[in-house]
């Protein structure tokens, strides 16, 4: 039987969250095994996509006066606020243990996701390309890239979800359509602490989700530990991720709006800073 590295880190710095996967994914040969991470924020922080442009996208004054951690990763997708309420979820692999179309390697990699939601009694399923629904609500956050040699897809588990500090943390046009953007969040994000009541432990969380993926990828999970040579490729990315000028370098993409999930958005409108909300192509509400 194949086996996969498993390493559960707990709790980590808001900085090795993010680089860990990077560092695994840049330091991969050809020995390496296929590697899944488990891992917490130890405090809260704000991560925006490779391609995005920090200063258009986020308020820099108001993360700052939180004293929120901004962080650049190299995979893509928009700016999210992330706490020790989610449980991070990293697939760093060969691209040969995956499958060659993306939507394909989207529903392998949710799978156990879902499969762990539907255990602990929350009716998840998977919509494609990328999403992990309750009904329509999002309860899982995807993102993938190629990085180095590796193959890396990455997700979460939300036990509890802050609409209003999420909300609060990006440039929008007016309050009018920040207060938009949260009552979207609202509406269309969910969390175990919404479906069930109470969140479980994460613990309890992590248990289940390695059973799932023992059974979906067919392997035995091993728990294993970082290599000397791992180790020092993290380090080398915490400094790069620390560089103002990789952090602060201009992006590509600027949005004109908020994405929710695939089928909500939260658009501006071409008369002014208001904005509305868009659900499967159609004017839902605006903000008011």
């Amino acid at each position: 039987m194949k086996w996969i590295r498993l390493l559960d880190l707990g709790l980590v710095s808001p900085l090795r969250s993010q680089s860990i996967y990077h560092g695994l994914a840049y330091a991969r040969s050809g020995d390496t095994p296929d590697t899944i991470v488990l891992a917490t924020p130890d405090a809260p922080y704000v991560c925006i996509g490779f391609h995005q442009d920090l200063e258009h996208e986020l308020d820099l004054a108001y993360c700052n006066e939180r004293g929120l951690e901004l962080l650049r990763r190299e995979t893509g997708g928009g700016a999210v606020y992330l706490d020790r309420n989610q449980l991070f979820v990293q697939w760093v692999m060969a691209p040969g243990s995956l499958p060659a179309r993306v939507e394909q390697r989207f529903e392998l990699f949710t799978r156990p996701l879902v499969e762990t939601y539907r255990e602990l009694g929350i009716a998840a399923h998977f919509r494609p390309p990328n999403d992990v629904l309750v009904e329509d609500r999002k309860i899982v956050g995807t993102g993938a890239a190629r990085i180095g040699k590796a193959e890396v897809l990455v997700g979460n588990f939300i036990l509890d979800f802050d609409t209003s500090a999420m909300a609060r943390i990006l440039r929008t046009p007016s309050d009018e359509f920040r207060k938009l953007v949260d009552r979207s969040l609202q509406r269309y994000m969910s969390s175990m602490q919404r479906e069930l009541g109470a969140a479980p432990e994460a613990a309890e969380v992590a248990r289940l989700y390695v059973e799932k993926c023992a059974s979906a990828l067919g392997a035995e999970l091993r728990p294993g530990a970082l290599t000397p040579e791992e180790l020092q490729t993290i380090e080398e990315v915490e400094r790069r991720f620390e560089d103002p000028d990789f952090l602060f370098q201009p992006g590509g993409m600027r949005r004109a709006g908020v994405k929710i999930h695939e089928e909500v958005h939260v658009i501006e409108t071409p008369d002014g800073p208001a904005g509305a909300r868009v659900h499967r192509g159609r004017i839902e509400e605006l903000s008011s």
